[in-house]
């Protein structure tokens, strides 16, 4: 198997969530005692959202970049960035690493194509939900993107950087996101996607009426059986 290089710590609960879900992968591929070889750099997340607020998104994927280079000479060759929002500098460790990058949009959508459906609703942080470097890379594989209302972004995302980000998981926090899936539904979505690592740990496919798309569990699948061959 090929060695994964993860850049993580956006926040440090989404990689370790990359993390058992990469080694439950593996096993279940490979069975007995098999692991994923990993190889992990994880940044500092306060220190990138204060860049990312400043709009200092040149330094934002100057760093992450940087990460992923030096993933790439430790040895990665697989390189995977655990984070939805910071997919808007995807781009930018594309252009310096010559080993393979799984885009977690790209993933999500190939998911939704194989599952026939054509109108999703996305959950993430106000950035995702909001800028056009998430949903037009799902949008662009044909797929039409719908978002929450204004109010209801705002408080999807609180919640994320609140409380998921920092491991507490409430209910009343789940019943919200319930409710706001329910409009997205109501308003034409045949799926939901779960756009931020974090929310996979408050809803999931069971509590659902349509499917779900959980882009890490989808993300970290692909990257597996890309490194496995």
């Amino acid at each position: 198997m090929k060695t994964l290089g993860l850049v993580g710590g956006m926040s440090w609960v989404s990689t370790a969530e990359y993390y058992r879900l990469a080694n439950e992968r593996v096993a279940e591929r490979l069975g007995g005692l098999h692991s994923a070889p990993i190889l992990m750099e994880s940044v500092d997340f306060a220190e990138i959202e204060e860049l990312k607020r400043a709009d200092r998104w040149d330094e934002v994927g100057a760093r992450l970049a940087g990460a992923a280079v030096r993933l790439e000479i430790a040895g990665a060759e697989v390189l995977v960035l655990c984070t939805n929002t910071m997919h808007h500098v995807a781009d930018a460790i594309e252009a310096v690493t010559t080993v393979p990058f799984v885009h977690l949009a790209d993933t999500t959508a190939y998911a939704v194509r194989a599952a026939g459906l054509q109108r999703v609703g996305l959950l993430g942080t106000l950035f995702t939900m909001e800028q056009a470097f998430y949903r037009d890379r799902v949008a662009s594989h044909g797929l039409d993107v719908l978002v929450p209302d204004a109010d209801d972004r705002a408080k999807v995302s609180d919640i994320i950087y609140d409380e998921l980000c920092h491991d507490v998981v409430t209910d009343p926090s789940k019943a919200y996101y319930l409710d706001v899936v329910d409009r997205l539904v109501a308003a034409g979505a045949e799926g939901i996607i779960l756009g931020c690592t974090e929310i996979e740990l408050l809803i999931g496919a069971d509590d659902l009426d349509v499917p779900a798309f959980p882009t890490t569990r989808l993300h970290v699948e692909a990257a597996v059986d890309l490194a496995l061959g």
